[in-house]
């Protein structure tokens, strides 16, 4: 099975410490926009409502989520979640404190990737 969403090393590590800080209880939800631009965004969990949102899979343990809007427009991609420097400030995700963002990049499936996942049905 093709993963919608993956994560580079240095994502899972950080998925790692802020597990270890804020426990384990947390979700993504990929923003569309606006005050944090369209990045990846760690939660706690009961933080913000996910319930007409598409579940692409797990990093780390961890649910991600994508709205359905956003899907639309991104259904075609892999999303590949790393994680930048950044000098905190503006981010209502949890690793603004470190001093790093989770950054999102996408790639678009292969045909024979996207044929697989329409035969999964999960498209």
């Amino acid at each position: 099975m093709i993963d919608r969403v993956i994560a580079t090393d240095a994502a899972l590590a950080l998925i790692d410490r802020l597990k270890v800080k804020h426990g384990p209880d947390l979700l993504f939800h990929q923003s569309g926009g606006c005050c944090d631009g369209s990045a990846a965004n760690c939660y706690l969990k009961g933080e913000i409502t996910v319930d007409n949102d598409v579940f692409l899979g797990e990093i780390g343990g961890t649910p991600f989520y994508i709205s359905t809007s956003q899907y639309e427009y991104w259904k075609h991609t892999q999303l590949i979640i790393d994680v930048i420097e950044a000098r905190g400030g503006g981010t209502f995700s949890l690793e603004g404190p470190e001093g790093v963002s989770f950054h999102t990049r996408s790639r678009l499936f292969t045909d024979a990737e996207w044929a697989e996942l329409e035969a999964s049905g999960v498209v």
